[in-house]
């Protein structure tokens, strides 16, 4: 009895043990899917800002090698840095090294540039990946003006304390370079191609304390920056290439014209850029997202009062800044629909909220975008004169020649969220609403009034007692 007792007692030690066990392997599993879910977080982040096809491809296999048609690559490099180690001390100065570096990563950051790598004395950086846009030669040229500046000032500093003064050459080429990724938890990428080559030839062959770029990189900027012809550069399989030195912001976009802080106007060309890059972004969200029966609302409504804005309000005089809000504004007033048409302003808002901070727009632009798209809401009750362009744009279709087929897409776009009942009902509504409109700017009046009588006719006859 006493040996059975005992051998079930092993049998339950041993039982609980692998219970035990298993709750510990279990606690591990939990800690490790954890640890995955956040890794695909961190990897869907990044997707979501790439190209879709890019994403993709990623998606199926991250070894992918990708090819970028517009990347713009920047080297650095410390003159004379391996003979001052031999001759000081090489921890101090490589000490010194690293917080030249950390303000490079803070800058290239700052400017939504990838560092790709630094090694030993060398930093090299790219700008239009992952993510690719239409300003990174713009981007990478600012970030090389501020890493020089801020070792301008470190030289004055050094003079003052007759310490030794850094000599820090840079190299830029705008092309296209083929990209790979690696990592789990943080993702880095490496370049390579021709771009890569001719930007570090640029760098070996530039003098010091200057921003140098190739012919290429030039075309890019030269509209913003004041540019000065050096040299040509024999490259290997390439021939000459023309070098410029980037010496500052042209002084009409520059705050005290010296070239060295870009002012309001330059900011606004710049964004009115990025506005293409983020166009493309939201235009291809909202045709994979929005719900198909919005026959109206849909992608062409999207595009024809971004148009509608930009028309409207070139003869209403605004400045390019006005035009860059309104038509950001165009571009997100319907986005809320993808989630729904009742009160899909505030979700429009919402999204502008999560996408303008990455575009560079200031607390006080998104605000005005806010207001613009919540002057949409019917009926409209505009208070500004940007948001009485929107609503002019946004029914600009009462004025126009396709009035009729254009009120059927909504009617049915209506009807199929069972909001209204009848063709016949939807005309009377469209004749009362026709009949009490107005448009509220004099451009808007001008382009689409009369027109907008005649299709109180043309709808009137449409109407059974």
């Amino acid at each position: 009895m006493e040996d059975s007792i005992k051998i079930l007692s092993e049998k339950i030690n041993s039982l609980n043990e692998r219970i035990e066990a298993l709750e510990r392997l279990n606690a591990e599993l939990v800690v490790q899917n954890k640890d995955l879910i956040k890794q695909n977080d961190q990897k869907d982040s990044l997707l979501a800002f790439l190209p879709s096809q890019a994403a993709k491809e990623l998606k199926i296999n991250k070894s992918k090698s990708l090819r970028y048609q517009m990347v713009t690559v920047l080297f650095s490099d410390v003159k004379g840095f391996t003979k001052l180690t031999q001759e000081e001390d090489a921890d101090l100065l490589i000490d010194e090294l690293d917080k030249y570096f950390f303000q490079f990563n803070e800058t290239v950051e700052k400017y939504n540039i990838e560092k790709i790598k630094a090694v030993g004395d060398s930093y090299m950086a790219a700008g239009g990946i992952p993510r690719k846009n239409r300003t990174n030669a713009i981007e990478v040229v600012m970030a090389a003006l501020d890493m020089l500046h801020y070792l301008e000032k470190l030289q004055l500093e050094s003079q003052k304390h007759n310490l030794r003064i850094w000599e820090v050459t840079f190299g830029i080429h705008t092309g296209p370079v083929i990209a790979s990724v690696s990592g789990r938890k943080n993702f880095s990428y490496d370049i390579s191609g021709d771009t890569v080559n001719i930007a570090s030839r640029i760098e070996s062959a530039a003098e010091t304390g200057m921003v140098n770029i190739s012919q290429m990189t030039y075309e890019f900027v030269r509209e913003y920056f004041v540019c000065e012809f050096k040299a040509k550069l024999p490259v290997k399989y390439k021939g000459d290439i023309a070098i410029y030195a980037v010496k500052g912001f042209r002084p009409e976009m520059s705050l005290d014209g010296l070239g060295k802080v870009p002012n309001q106007i330059f900011k606004t060309k710049f964004q009115l850029i990025k506005l293409e890059d983020l166009e493309e972004l939201i235009l291809d969200r909202l045709e994979r997202e929005l719900p198909k029966h919005l026959y109206y609302h849909n992608l062409k409504h999207t595009i024809d009062v971004t148009i509608g804005v930009e028309i409207i309000g070139s003869g209403e005089g605004v400045n390019q800044e006005e035009l860059l809000l309104l038509k950001t504004a165009a571009l997100f007033h319907d986005s809320g629909q993808i989630y729904g048409s009742k009160g899909h302003e505030e979700k429009s808002c919402e999204i502008v909220e999560d996408y303008l901070p990455k575009f560079g727009y200031s607390r006080e632009q998104i605000d005005v975008i806010k207001g613009i798209i919540m002057a949409t809401q019917l009926p409209p009750t505009p208070r500004t004169k940007l948001e009485q362009i929107i609503c002019d744009a946004d029914l600009d279709y009462l004025g126009r020649r396709d009035f009729i087929p254009v009120s059927d897409m909504l009617y049915e776009e209506l009807k199929v969220q069972n909001l209204m009942s009848s063709k016949n009902l939807w005309n009377k509504m469209q004749l009362k609403f026709l009949a009490g409109h107005q448009f509220f700017t004099e451009t808007a009046g001008k382009m689409r009034q009369v027109n907008k009588e005649m299709q109180i006719e043309r709808i009137s006859g449409l109407i059974e007692e």
